[in-house]
Formats: structure tokens, sequence, C-alpha cells
């Protein structure tokens, strides 16, 4: 019998690594499926970028799900999405996106607190959490908390890093996402103090895979990497051409006019 996805997105967190390779439209997730990944997620900045748009929730809905649907299409693998902050100060409002993720065959959701309060995220995540509830999915809430991105005084971050997972857990969260924290002192102490599976982003510092999976970490992100890598060979590329009249792609690696049909096809 099948696993749905939804009880599989959860198993994936409960041993190993799960390495997610943030994608943005149906083209970048069936590259992602094609490369191995056990499941796929978005970049909210990514899905932006795609789009025109700056991060930091400007993107229109329709836009955000017409990109979901796309890799849904492609793919049935697992989808978490990037909701960043709900699109809304209101939780109702935050909770009814989430009931149209869910709706189109998603399994799971980041949403931060970012500039909020903690109140304000506590009051989306519960009640995100009781519509998923009333929708029988058992959605994956990853609760991102910007501590380490929005400068709070280095020696308090894992004080209130635990005390925000702690809050956020208790609404009813399923993980915990802190971007930017690389140290590993700070891991292992966030680790020990919450059983919400923990979640830490690719940059620089942050320990090898062997490291994080002795640590403890359950979920790493890419993030925006790969599409900021993507967006630089495009713009190099581009000025190149219009420079020259040449697209010389030495130097770049490059996936063949016959590689992407077959593959897209």
């Amino acid at each position: 019998m099948q696993v749905r996805n939804d009880i599989l997105f959860h198993s994936l967190h409960a041993d190993g690594l799960l390495m997610l390779a943030n994608c943005w439209d149906a083209g970048s997730a069936r590259i992602a499926q094609a490369a191995g990944a056990r499941a796929l997620a978005t970049s909210s900045a990514a899905v932006a970028w795609s789009h025109g748009f700056a991060d930091g929730s400007t993107l229109p809905r329709e836009l955000l799900m017409a990109s979901v649907k796309g890799i849904l299409r492609v793919s049935a693998l697992p989808l978490t999405v990037d909701a960043e902050d709900g699109y809304s100060d209101d939780p109702a409002q935050a909770a009814a996106l989430a009931g149209e993720l869910i709706d189109a065959g998603v399994v799971g959701i980041n949403i931060e607190d970012g500039a909020g309060t903690l109140a304000l995220l506590a009051d989306k995540i519960r009640a995100i959490r009781a519509l998923a509830d009333a929708r029988g999915v058992n959605l994956f809430i990853n609760a991102r908390t910007d501590v380490y991105l929005r400068g709070v005084e280095p020696g308090a971050r894992v004080e209130e890093t635990i005390r925000r997972a702690a809050l956020y857990q208790e609404a009813g969260a399923s993980g915990l996402f802190v971007p930017g924290m690389v140290l590993e002192d700070d891991i292992s102490a966030v680790i020990k103090a919450t059983p919400l599976p923990l979640n830490v982003m690719v940059r620089d510092g942050v320990p090898p895979l062997a490291r994080l999976l002795q640590l403890g970490v359950r979920r790493l992100s890419a993030g925006s990497a790969i599409s900021e890598a993507t967006f630089g060979c495009i713009d190099a590329l581009t000025r190149q051409f219009l420079d020259s009249g040449t697209v010389n792609q030495a130097g770049f690696p490059r996936m063949g006019y016959g590689a992407l049909n077959s593959l897209m096809g």
C-alpha cells in the first residue's frame, strides 16, 4: 500500500538528514527529482525572482499557487512550500493560504516570525494546524525563526532560539528552521533543548554533512543558493552575448538541448 505523502514527509525527518535542493518551478523540480531528491521544497526568493518580484511577501498569491501547481504537475514527491509569513498578519488568512496549498497537494510549509512577534507566529501556527487537522492532513509546519538573521545579540541567540522553539512547538509546529545558525555548539545546544527536528541552511561555515548527522540535524536546505547561482549564470551569459554576439559556456556547467528536452518530456 502506498504511504501518504504527508506521512512520508514526516518520516523523512525521523532519521538521517533530509536534503532539500530548493526549486522554484516545474523545470527545476524535474532536475531535483532526476538528481535523486527524496522530497521537494520551494525557496520563496527563488519563486519570487522567477516571476520578476522581490523576495519578502511581495509575490501575488496566484503566482505562488501557479508555481506550486506546476511543480506538482511534474512530480509526485512530497512538496513543502516556503510560505514566508503566510502573506498576512491575520492568522485566519495565513491558514486560508495553507488550505489552498493543502488542496493543491502540498504536505509541508515553512512559516516565519521574521519582523513579526513570536505571539503572532504562534497564533498563525495554531490556525494552520487546526485547518490541516480538519482537512485530515498531517501538514509538516516548519517554524522558521530569524533570530540569527535579525541581529539578536550573539550571546543571547541560543537561549532566544530555544525559547521560541518551545512556544512554536506548543502551538503545533512540526519542525524548527534556524537559518544563519552555523556554529556546532549552537546547533548542539538547540537540538538538546527541543524535540523538534532541526533544519539548518547552507551557508559559509555550516559543518559538513557527516558532522551535521553526528550532531543530530535532520534537515539541510539549499535556500536560494541554487537559484542565485542559476541567475548568476544567466546574467553572465546574457552580458557576454550582448557584448560579443557569442554564448561561450566555458566555465559554466551545461545540460545539452537533447538532455533537457528528454528530461522535461
